[in-house]
């Protein structure tokens, strides 16, 4: 990973912010990158969306989305996290630094509004972090590997502090 590069970045939150000011970049980002196949899924995630990445000339760089969900695995409600990273920068460390600060923020209004979630699950799509992320915990994020999705992909999880299981 290049760390150096990743370095520049600007972080710009939007969970729980009325923020539309960049929707049109991130759509354009999105459209460009082939992130999303349609406009109208493409407009649905800008609801989702906890904090997106700009780079040193200001162009988007990456951005993640969450989406509560109760994981028919854990029985919980967690946040479904994803990311979109561009491809100039997937060789930083940008996807991890967007999770970290991500998490942070998830946590942040979790513990303020009586823990709507738990905590978050990643699926993992990206082949890339299963042949090189082996261990069962992440050290750098405090994630847990948990098993394997109904789609044949790694899962992992974190709960937030002071979290408690709720009553299914």
């Amino acid at each position: 990973m290049n760390d150096a590069a990743s370095s520049g970045f600007q972080f710009i939150p939007h969970w729980n912010l009325n923020h539309v000011d960049d929707d049109d970049a991130i759509l354009a980002f999105w459209k460009s990158e082939g992130a999303l196949p349609g406009e109208a899924q493409a407009k649905e995630r800008l609801k989702q969306i906890v904090l997106h990445a700009r780079d040193a000339s200001g162009a988007v760089a990456g951005v993640c989305t969450v989406v509560p969900m109760t994981h028919p695995r854990m029985g919980q409600p967690l946040y479904y996290y994803r990311c979109f990273i561009g491809k100039q920068w997937r060789k930083t460390r940008l996807v991890f630094t967007l999770l970290i600060r991500a998490f942070d923020l998830l946590e942040e209004h979790a513990r303020a509004n009586a823990y709507p979630c738990i905590g978050v699950v990643l699926e993992l799509e990206n082949a890339r972090f299963g042949k090189t992320l082996r261990a069962p915990v992440w050290l750098s994020t405090g994630f847990v590997y948990i098993g394997i999705s109904p789609r044949n992909l790694e899962l992992r999880v974190r709960y937030f502090r002071g979290a408690r299981l709720k009553k299914t």
